[in-house]
């Protein structure tokens, strides 16, 4: 009889207990005038007090609109820093942001406004040929809970920097103040591979955490810049990329809308990027550009890899050619925040290749058997279950699904 299949992760750095506006005005208080955000093809460029002021005036005035601490709020757009400002935006007031894949065609977009609930959704004008005024025009009579739909750099748009005509600091730290790091924050939605997807709903605690130790794992602090040419509306995006680096004050860089190789490696050379993500077919591209070598990468130094797993070949290119001795691997998924197994920097090849890491801080993993729910011997093939900070509250207005896939135990399968 060997081992069981077994794990927990270290506990020694505590579990952050706050919100994440809490946590974003730590960053602003002690690094106000380093960059939080550059968005490389919108030519933007902001310090953490200018985002912190951004991400409060659209906070004011979608209190002033009537929106309440629970309210859902699609967010339909490809990586523009606006994505950020609303991410941040509502989380400051309590409004649960309901992340909308850009690739959605009109009847996805439907169901995920109307099973969540959505009151508000702010959108892209389009995207890769996609009218999204013409989508929302056209579905906004079957979708009854929603009131209002804003699109970037229009009138409305550019009206919600004017929150603070309506709303006082002190009205805003009031609602900011009643929030509670258990409550519910975002809504994922699953790309089930039966049906329709499902809602995973995520809370500053676990969203927060999971993105503070992604970094934290990887050496983060107010010195690092990371660039995020994966999709925000994926937890990659906004969880390990956004709230990784707000966390540790570092600096949010956006190469392109949609990913283009030779768009990120010029944003690393000219930022001088210490961290990059992707998945394995992103870092594939990168390196197979004709003119790799005319780029400077010499400031990388690690990053996240992840989505699916890492041929050998790919790690050592990243190591050897892009400078990233440090790159680690992430396993997980949208209902554990979506990280519970991670790398560490100086984990062997091998072990950043064979392996999808070690438990996360604050996190057990288990392999179950799927018939009787046991915990099976190492070497033995079965269930991969989470348990811990990370796990989701469960899927929205499902129940059921909920109960099937989190145990009494609190187990995720």
């Amino acid at each position: 009889m060997g081992e069981l299949a077994e794990d927990r992760g270290p506990t020694d750095v505590a579990l952050l207990d706050e919100t994440i506006p809490a946590n974003l005005e730590r960053a602003i208080d002690e690094f106000p005038d380093h960059e939080a955000l550059v968005s490389l093809h919108q030519d933007i460029r902001w310090t953490y007090r200018q985002f912190g002021d951004h991400v409060r005036d659209i906070a004011k005035s979608l209190m002033h609109a009537g929106l309440q601490p629970g309210d859902r709020l699609g967010l339909w757009s490809p990586n523009y820093a606006e994505w950020t400002l609303v991410q941040y935006a509502t989380a400051e007031i309590g409004v649960i942001l309901v992340n909308i894949n850009p690739a959605y065609r009109t009847h996805e977009l439907e169901y995920a406004l109307n099973q969540s609930g959505c009151k508000w959704l702010i959108a892209a004008p389009e995207f890769k040929g996609s009218d999204y005024v013409a989508m929302v025009a056209e579905i906004a009579d079957r979708v009854p809970s929603l009131e209002k739909a804003v699109f970037f750099w229009t009138d409305e748009w550019n009206h919600l920097y004017e929150g603070d005509e309506y709303v006082s600091d002190d009205e805003l730290n009031t609602r900011r103040d009643s929030l509670r790091p258990d409550d519910p924050i975002n809504i994922q939605y699953t790309s089930g591979t039966t049906g329709f997807p499902k809602g995973a709903t995520l809370t500053h605690r676990n969203i927060l955490n999971n993105g503070y130790f992604v970094a934290e794992l990887q050496g983060f602090n107010h010195g690092d810049r990371l660039c995020i040419p994966v999709p925000f509306y994926h937890c990659f995006g906004m969880v390990m990329g956004n709230l990784g680096c707000t966390s540790h004050a570092a600096t949010m860089v956006i190469p392109c809308d949609a990913f283009d190789p030779a768009a990120v490696l010029k944003a690393v050379e000219e930022e001088r990027c210490t961290a990059l993500y992707g998945v394995p077919t992103m870092f594939i591209a990168e390196l197979g550009l004709a003119d790799f070598d005319s780029y400077d990468l010499s400031s990388l130094r690690t990053g996240v890899m992840a989505g699916s797993p890492c041929p050998v070949e790919v790690m050592k290119q990243c190591v050897d050619r892009m400078n990233m001795e440090d790159v680690t691997i992430c396993y997980g998924m949208t209902e554990t925040s979506p990280v519970s197994t991670q790398t560490l920097p100086d984990d062997s090849l091998h072990h950043r290749t064979a392996t999808v890491g070690r438990a996360h801080p604050h996190v057990e993993v288990r392999i179950a058997d799927p018939e009787t729910g046991e915990t099976m011997r190492r070497g033995e093939t079965g269930e991969f279950c989470t348990r811990g900070y990370s796990v989701m509250q469960g899927y929205w207005n499902e129940p059921q699904k909920t109960h099937a896939a989190i145990d009494p135990d609190g187990w995720m399968h």
